[in-house]
């Protein structure tokens, strides 16, 4: 016998590829039930109808059966004009009210669906941004993609057609009770074998399709690293390589995808067993109970008809519950995000003062294996550190924990006695600011992209700031100025206009303390030397600590900060540090050739 077997390797392995969480059983419940309470109203008119729904549909077996019972007793008249009457009458009703439900059923669930997306995009642009950098493109873009299209689906048709699924069931069993009691203990004889097939494919069912998103979530973030970084794949020729990574992490998708398969395929059969056992027992006890004279041949007809029935809300269930399941992971990877929550307190915690210090700061990317080690390092207001040193001796790492993108693994980074790690990241935000050579410009007008930095921002405002950075000139040159439309499918700037529009928002959003990972290291010589007479008009006035890549940037700052390893090594000024002749010394020869 065929058989497909879950696959050998760690199941855990894919979901470890992220370190944004994925939500637990008490979360989901939680913000379904939010879903739920949200739209109340609509549930429950849409319930209300489907119950209409289903009683018209019941109209016709007891119809019948009653007519057979005329039949059965002898009857010379059956005088069918009535009856032909009341069963139309029914059936226009149930199809138009089973259409109705059917619009309100798929409205519900795209009102649904768009709070989804909206919490969802709400929350993620709220997380500390050192959490959305370690999660990485791959695992980001297999949620909003991936995972939003698995619960379009489900909040579509899964949620409202349960709902009607269950109101269905529970209204055709109680009319079959009523009719008729013995039949309905055909239902108790075929529940067991549903219920045990239910067990076994539901307590395998869940980690499946975990493992089975997981492992789609890891060809995603594969194939996005491949093509980022895809003139260094080719520079290296490390295509076969990263072919061979592909290709494993599509074999450990697909075989989970197999797994669940065959785990449908024993499902499945088992509920078409199940109707045919209850339709079997009706039949079989009925015909019974007939000829004992304990029910009549109306009873009977009512009640095999009302089992009949039952296949289709049975399905139903069990179909979209099905889907659930795999809609559910996704919910898990969409909520886990609620889960990064600031400590109880932390939202009211502010600066008392614009100095910062980093004290016996420890911090690694990996567990177990540090970048930085003890250090310590003030940062006055109103001054000027340039970090300098080797290439990756922990630089960068440093001013994206005094910008607070991370927390430290052990130590404290504090701004105004405020630890930065335990701030909201709005919070830090108003007072610190990264600018680096990574720029954006979003789809939409110019004003729009510069509002982003302050919501209410007047025109006058945002052209001052065009001004403070140069910017003005080119702006007002524009064919319809701040109305402009740019970004993908706009206009297109250049990576100069770009940086200038970034160094606005910064203007517009004034944050007394900027760390700098030279912003214009990637422009060219001529619009590098005029952005960065720009730059110095923004930083006037405020704290500046600069990640040297060149050293030049170093020489006129009040303090330079030689970072080795992970450790500063010296601090001081540029002309003491030279004439010390220790590493600052050395850089700076070999800087100058």
């Amino acid at each position: 016998m065929f058989r497909v077997k879950a696959p050998d390797f760690d199941p855990a392995a894919p979901e470890s590829a992220t370190t944004l969480p994925v939500g637990g059983a008490a979360t989901v419940r939680g913000y379904a039930r939010e879903l739920i309470r949200r739209h109340r109203r609509a549930f429950t008119v849409l319930i209300s109808v489907q119950a209409l729904v289903v009683i018209a549909s019941m109209v016709g077996p007891y119809l019948l059966g009653s007519l057979v019972d005329r039949l059965n007793e002898g009857a010379d008249e059956l005088r069918l004009g009535p009856v032909v009457a009341l069963f139309v009458v029914a059936l226009l009703l149930q199809t138009f009210l089973a259409r109705l439900v059917a619009l309100r059923g798929v409205m519900l669930g795209e009102e649904m669906l768009a709070d989804l997306r909206e919490d969802f995009l709400v929350r993620s642009v709220r997380l500390p941004p050192g959490v959305l950098e370690r999660a990485g493109t791959g695992d980001l873009l297999a949620r909003i993609t991936t995972d939003i299209d698995r619960l379009a689906n489900a909040m579509r048709e899964a949620v409202p057609q349960l709902a009607i699924g269950v109101v269905w069931a529970a209204l055709l069993l109680t009319g079959l009770t009523i009719t008729a009691p013995p039949l309905a203990l055909a239902v108790v004889v075929a529940a067991p074998l549903l219920i045990v097939v239910c067990r076994w494919y539901f307590r395998r069912a869940p980690s499946a399709y975990r493992s089975e998103a997981a492992g789609l979530a890891g060809v995603a973030a594969t194939l996005a690293e491949t093509v980022d970084a895809g003139r260094t794949v080719e520079a290296h020729r490390l295509g076969r390589r990263r072919i061979e990574l592909s290709d494993r992490r599509i074999k450990e998708w697909t075989s989970w995808e197999n797994y669940t398969l065959y785990l449908r395929s024993i499902l499945f059969p088992a509920i078409n067993a199940t109707h045919t056992t209850v339709l079997g027992v009706v039949l079989l006890v009925g015909g019974v109970f007939v000829l004992q004279g304990w029910l009549d041949v109306g009873q009977l007809t009512t009640g095999a008809l009302l089992a009949q029935m039952l296949v289709e809300p049975v399905g139903t269930i069990l179909r979209w519950y099905d889907e659930l399941q795999i809609a559910q992971v996704s919910l898990a990877r969409l909520v886990g995000v609620r889960e990064i929550e600031p400590d109880a307190g932390d939202a009211e915690l502010r600066p008392e003062g614009r100095e910062m210090r980093a004290d016996g700061v420890r911090f690694g990317y990996v567990d177990g294996v540090d970048v930085l080690h003890d250090v310590t390092l003030t940062v006055k207001p109103g001054s000027r550190v340039a970090l300098v040193g080797p290439s990756g001796a922990g630089k960068s790492t440093l001013g994206r924990l005094l910008a607070g993108i991370y927390g430290p693994r052990s130590g404290r980074v504090s701004l105004g006695e405020a630890e930065l790690s335990r701030m909201p990241a709005e919070r830090v935000r108003e007072h610190v600011a990264l600018v680096n050579q990574e720029h954006h410009v979003f789809v939409g007008t110019l004003r729009d992209n510069l509002r982003l930095a302050r919501a209410g921002a007047a025109d006058p405002e945002l052209w001052d700031a065009l001004a403070s950075v140069d910017a003005d000139g080119w702006a007002r040159a524009l064919p319809e100025a701040l109305d402009t439309e740019v970004g993908s499918g706009g206009l297109a700037l250049t990576p100069a206009q770009a940086q200038q529009i970034a160094l606005a928002r910064l203007v517009l959003a004034d944050p007394h303390t900027l760390v700098l990972d030279e912003a214009t290291s990637l422009l060219d010589p001529r619009a590098a030397r005029e952005l960065e007479r720009s730059l110095s008009r923004v930083l006037e006035g405020r704290t500046v600590v600069a990640i040297a890549h060149r050293l030049h940037t170093a020489h006129d700052a009040d303090v330079i900060a030689v970072v080795e390893e992970g450790r500063i090594t010296e601090l001081g000024q540029h002309d003491e540090l030279v004439a010390a002749g220790g590493p600052y010394s050395a850089l700076w020869r070999s800087w100058h050739g």
